[in-house]
């Protein structure tokens, strides 16, 4: 296999990346095999060190290797031994905590010693990247400032930003005590994925989608992210979070800021995101009325979860945005666990045309927008049956990006984000405010939470909630 030289991306400077959690599921899955796929592709900087650190050591640096090893084995199709051999040649590990990180800082300024150009450290920056659990993350940030490990360092905060509005806000003051915004990238990989980056590209450079994209013309908005998993070893990590706070305060209304954004003037990470920051200001406070929560049957049975837990495992609610473009127009979102299929579809269901040619058996159009790793569109419309007579049938027009678009150079979501991070760059990353804002609006529901229902694994959730949407949902209907 060939691999092409870092000098076909712009130049990096030197990086000592430091991951917390480096022995979880998230760095076996996503962290390390991106950071494998990045320097397949010659993207890392020429210069790099990864330091792996957390409460309990692996073993010896070698043992954390292969432990290293054996998730790429398992997350990398036909690895390539020798790219892996040079990555995991930069990795150790180093044990760490909220209360002792003085031998992970010692370990971080000796790497940046080894990297640093004539024997001087200024020019090398440091990632680092926090995944770890909620309750631990505001300890873990004043360790780093206690350490001045904050120094020349780019942080990487994974979700939940906080459980509600006013730990979000304690987050994000314990981050302003060590860090500036700007150092500050709080991940969110969906907007990592290039199908999601997709949606602005579709309507924004096609003038057949961006006259029809409000209230006139779309009568709802459904953003649906069912999951056919259940929890999948995560019962302590759901008990303490929840759908709500897992899914909604995060993918689901980042995506929702996506599709509901005015065109901004240049695709940059201070006009996007003010652009997003707009419509999350534009935002009802949500309604408990309009907010149905479920626990699929079984969920209690996990060994890390409560015998009386009301946690829900399952949300689907009505937003609305009372700006010009969308007032009056629903927004349904919905996400679960345990359901009937595991998709990633956004549809933005059209006004029914008035005609009277056909004897009103007109029915809407829907754009529908599947965000898959292979990304399809799909244009459902009403057109004539073959026949003698004038009858319709639904027929649906689509596009399929893996066949119809050259494959240029897609990447996965953290291996893009991971990169970007590394380039400092922050378009598709959660600005504070936003953050505050989306907390703002769920607020009303973790105050005056509705009714818990049950529902039974693999199907499409309560019924309340199949009843919600205008119309009925696209997905289960």
């Amino acid at each position: 296999m060939t691999h092409p030289s870092s000098s076909t991306t712009e130049a990096l400077a030197p990086h000592v990346m430091v991951l917390f959690g480096a022995t979880g599921d998230l760095a076996a899955r996503k962290l390390f095999p991106g950071l494998y796929r990045l320097a397949a592709q010659g993207r890392l900087p020429d210069e790099y060190a990864v330091i792996g650190s957390g409460r309990h050591s692996p073993g010896s640096d070698d043992e954390f290797r292969e432990q290293v090893r054996e998730a790429l084995g398992e997350s990398v199709e036909d690895l390539d031994d020798e790219v892996a051999d040079a990555l995991l040649e930069r990795v150790s590990f180093c044990t760490s905590d909220a209360d002792d990180g003085a031998d992970l800082a010692a370990a971080v300024r000796a790497a940046e010693e080894d990297l640093g150009a004539d024997g001087g450290t200024d020019g090398v920056r440091r990632l680092v990247y926090l995944s770890v659990p909620p309750a631990a993350m505001e300890p873990m940030i004043a360790m780093l400032g206690r350490e001045e490990l904050t120094e020349r360092a780019r942080l990487v905060v994974e979700k939940p930003f906080g459980l509600d509005l006013d730990s979000a806000r304690e987050l994000d003051a314990a981050l302003k005590e060590v860090v500036d915004e700007e150092q500050v990238f709080r991940i969110d990989h969906f907007l990592g994925k290039e199908a999601v980056q997709n949606i602005l590209a579709l309507r924004f450079a096609n003038g057949l989608f961006e006259p029809s994209w409000n209230a006139r013309h779309i009568d709802s908005v459904q953003i649906d992210v069912p999951e056919d998993l259940g929890l999948e070893g995560r019962g302590s990590f759901y008990e303490s979070t929840g759908a709500l706070r897992d899914m909604i305060s995060t993918h689901l209304t980042q995506l929702l800021g996506l599709v509901a954004l005015e065109e901004a003037c240049r695709f940059d990470a201070d006009e996007l995101r003010d652009a997003k920051s707009a419509v999350f200001a534009a935002m009802r406070p949500l309604d408990p009325s309009r907010v149905v929560l479920g626990q699929f049957e079984g969920y209690r049975d996990d060994e890390d979860v409560a015998d009386d837990s009301e946690v829900e495992t399952f949300v689907a609610l009505e937003a609305w945005i009372d700006n010009d473009r969308w007032r009056d127009v629903p927004f349904y979102l919905r996400t679960g666990k345990a359901l009937a299929e595991g998709r990633r579809t956004i549809t933005l269901r059209f006004r029914t045309p008035h005609t009277d040619i056909f004897n009103g058996s007109v029915a809407c159009n829907e754009l529908v927008l599947e965000l898959t790793d292979q990304p399809q569109v799909h244009v459902e419309l009403q057109a004539k049956k073959p026949g003698p007579d004038m009858d319709l049938v639904k027929a649906v027009m689509s596009l399929d990006f893996a066949e119809d678009v050259d494959e240029g150079d897609p990447l996965e979501a953290y291996e893009r984000l991971l990169l970007d991070v590394l380039r400092g760059e922050r378009t598709l990353f959660t600005r504070s405010d936003e953050v505050e804002r989306i907390w703002e609006v769920c607020q009303p529901v973790l105050d005056a939470p509705p009714e818990v229902h049950s529902y039974e694994q693999g199907s499409w959730g309560p019924q309340a909630a199949l009843d919600l949407a205008r119309g009925g949902w696209h997905l289960g209907r």
